[in-house]
């Protein structure tokens, strides 16, 4: 049960990270044990990994439904992000091998062409793989599974972005803070890191009103046709 579970829960997620899913869409037990093909109990399983990663919320006598964050669950996300990456921050400066910069310059490039490109999904995409990737450099599994947690609540956030989201103010901080870490300037690459995450902050808007309805069948029918087809 635990295997189908988690593949349940891995489809959900992206399906909210790809923003077809949105906050508040109601996720049925039964309705998601008929697009399955499995049992209600394999489907609670995948339900209660997803709210203890504040993707779904679990409400009594109601269900479980996508999480709604609010802007204070927004600002103490981003809080922790800071955190966990501040620390990195000081293990990894003066630390990383010429590969480790080169990896991290190769992803500042590769959002910069999405910029010019105007894809600002793959940009968003590639800005969050930059912060995995710093991470992953620390080594430490615990602090990236703390960190990889953090990110997949962020794609509930990430649903809600609004059009003023400063995806070149960004890339510039990504671009500055692998300066300042490979000159050891620790203390200015941890500003610069709270800084960054206040910017993203207040890019998101977290109005109830804005979001579609969104229904969970039609949602995640494209990922149960990939599965038939692998």
């Amino acid at each position: 049960m635990g295997s189908r579970s988690d593949e349940i829960s891995k489809i959900i997620t992206r399906a909210i990270i790809q923003k077809r899913l949105l906050p508040g869409c109601k996720l049925s037990e039964q309705t998601l044990a008929d697009i399955f093909k499995v049992s209600r109990a394999v489907v609670r399983q995948a339900l209660i990994h997803l709210s203890e990663d504040g993707l779904v919320t679990m409400e009594r006598n109601r269900g479980a439904f996508v999480s709604k964050p609010s802007y204070r669950e927004a600002v103490e996300i981003y809080d922790a992000l800071t955190i966990l990456e501040q620390g990195v921050a000081a293990q990894l400066s003066g630390r990383l091998d010429t590969r480790g910069w080169a990896e991290l310059r190769r992803h500042v490039e590769l959002q910069n062409k999405a910029i010019d490109e105007k894809n600002d999904a793959l940009a968003d995409q590639l800005g969050s793989g930059f912060h995995e990737t710093l991470v992953r450099m620390s080594r430490n599994s615990v602090v990236q599974q703390m960190h990889a947690q953090l990110i997949r609540r962020t794609a509930l956030l990430r649903s809600l972005v609004s059009s003023r989201f400063d995806y070149c103010g960004l890339l510039h901080d990504h671009s500055q803070l692998i300066d300042l870490l490979e000159e050891g300037k620790i203390a200015e690459a941890q500003e610069l890191i709270a800084v960054h995450h206040n910017s993203v902050v207040r890019g998101y808007l977290l109005e109830d009103d804005t979001l579609p309805k969104t229904d969970a069948r039609e949602a995640l029918a494209p990922y149960v046709a990939q599965e038939d087809t692998d």
